[in-house]
């Protein structure tokens, strides 16, 4: 039975970002259940990257992740990761100082967002309903992420630096002697050192296999929808629209249109499935806010989106097990915020200097901390 310094479980975007920053100090295995990576969350996301409308400890991760996805290392992927989308934000009747209020928010952060008359509005999206919109802006720090092309990229250097991606491994047990964990699973034994829980919807799930206690990492499902554009509308130069109360959003993908009614709904950890009501509503919010009929639904699927009590990340070693260490919580942000949470993982397990970033962001560890729970 081989040994690794560190063993991930869960092969989504926060467990192979762990590896990407990981692999070059640490030998390292990431166990999958799955057939193939980021099959659950990673695989299902909006795939947007905003430098706002998050907390503000998530904002400043966003922040620190955004120099990666601009710039990412030399042959980490062969496209760009991020493309330029802005948002535009609107609000019905009754809204219009609840959308003054987060432009000028936005404005006194520096960005230059820009206030839209409905005209305005309607020339960026012309198949908004101007008799629904009352108030609107567009903020430009919005961008669409190739979502694939940084999971793939996450993974080949990983591999690149020494990490074996073992895929088909659900976690069956494990046990901590003191020195090691023996991590059994359906393909196989394995033991390391230090058991990372990356497994997103079933992180509790894991720590109980692992004789640890929970963390109250919950998962909620959230659903999406693509319908088809008229012919005469240019998918591609669309923004991003969000309703101001985000009670849903809408964007281009593929040459359609992604509806999302932005649900957020207590479930299981599984693999989530569409309720017919939530498409009902995203159908419902997209025909109140446009002039769209839809006629068809080209696609819909949802994807899990789990939190802890606070909604910010668990990062660290556990209370009761310092051996096993916390990557989960991630919420909808997991991806947008993958750079700065994997090198914040690997700078704590590996007892390293955080990079610079995170002092000049004032980002302090110790606020993604499980211990944070048991104060």
């Amino acid at each position: 039975m081989q040994h690794h310094d560190v063993a991930i479980i869960g092969g989504g975007i926060a467990g192979l970002s762990l590896a990407h920053f990981l692999a070059p100090h640490r030998s390292v295995v990431v166990l999958e259940r799955e057939a193939a990576n980021g099959y659950h969350s990673t695989g299902r996301s909006a795939a947007e990257f905003t430098l706002r409308d998050n907390a503000p400890a998530v904002n400043a991760l966003a922040r620190i992740s955004h120099a990666f996805m601009a710039e990412p290392p030399e042959g980490f992927a062969a496209v760009p990761l991020l493309t330029a989308r802005g948002s535009l934000w609107i609000g019905p009747a009754g809204r219009e100082d609840a959308v003054e209020r987060a432009r000028l928010a936005a404005e006194a952060d520096g960005v230059a967002v820009v206030a839209l008359t409905v005209e305005d509005a309607v020339r960026r999206v012309p198949f908004l309903d101007p008799g629904h919109v009352a108030a609107a802006y567009f903020d430009p720090d919005y961008w669409d992420i190739d979502v694939d092309q940084l999971l793939q990229g996450y993974a080949r250097t990983a591999r690149r630096a020494g990490a074996e991606l073992i895929a088909g491994a659900e976690l069956l047990r494990a046990r901590h002697d003191g020195r090691r964990w023996s991590i059994e699973t359906s393909a196989g034994t394995f033991s390391a050192t230090v058991l990372v829980d990356a497994a997103g919807g079933w992180a509790d799930t894991v720590a109980s296999l692992c004789g640890v206690a929970p963390a109250g990492i919950v998962p909620h499902r959230r659903t999406a929808i693509t319908v088809d554009l008229p012919a005469e509308i240019d998918a591609g130069a669309l923004p991003e629209v969000n309703e101001i109360d985000e009670t849903y959003y809408f964007k281009p993908d593929a040459g359609r249109l992604l509806v999302s009614p932005a649900d957020e709904t207590l479930c299981e950890a599984s693999d989530a499935q569409p309720e017919e009501l939530d498409i009902a509503y995203a159908v419902h919010y997209l025909e109140e806010a446009t002039t769209l009929k839809v006629s068809r639904i080209a696609s819909s699927w949802a994807g899990l989106r789990s939190f802890s009590a606070d909604r910010l990340p668990v990062i660290g070693p556990a209370a009761d097990n310092p051996a096993f260490f916390w990557l989960a919580g991630q919420g909808g942000y997991g991806i947008l915020t993958s750079p700065a949470i994997g090198a914040l993982a690997a700078a704590l397990i590996t007892g390293t200097a955080l990079p610079e970033a995170f002092e000049a962001n004032a980002v302090d560890p110790a606020l993604f901390s499980p211990r944070r729970f048991r104060r």
